[in-house]
């Protein structure tokens, strides 16, 4: 595939993502993001596929890039979901966990 054509879908699917992510309501975002752990999962596979077949140096170290970021956005939504599902267990349940 051209190029050019990989980057228009590129840009064409982050529009898109940011403008259905923004229209959902904040209720809902803390759910979508443990969902969307999952679709990260699939990116950190894509880009260690990627270095594996990369055949210059700049290709491979962004997807190395690409790895970092989609992990560190893995452990971060992992944390907040963790944090989410604190405040909905007893007390008592809390103070075991945090000690």
């Amino acid at each position: 595939m051209h190029p050019l054509i990989l980057v228009g879908i590129f840009i064409v699917s982050s529009v898109l993502g940011y403008v259905l992510i923004k229209n959902v309501p904040s209720l809902l975002h803390t759910p979508l993001m443990s969902g969307m752990n999952a679709l990260s999962g699939v990116t950190v596979l894509g880009a260690m596929i990627a270095v594996a077949t990369a055949a210059f140096t700049g290709s491979k170290i962004l997807a190395v890039i690409a790895i970092a970021l989609a992990m560190l956005n893995v452990a971060g939504g992992f944390l907040v979901t963790h944090r989410m599902l604190l405040m909905f267990g007893h007390k008592k349940d809390k103070e075991e966990k945090e000690a």
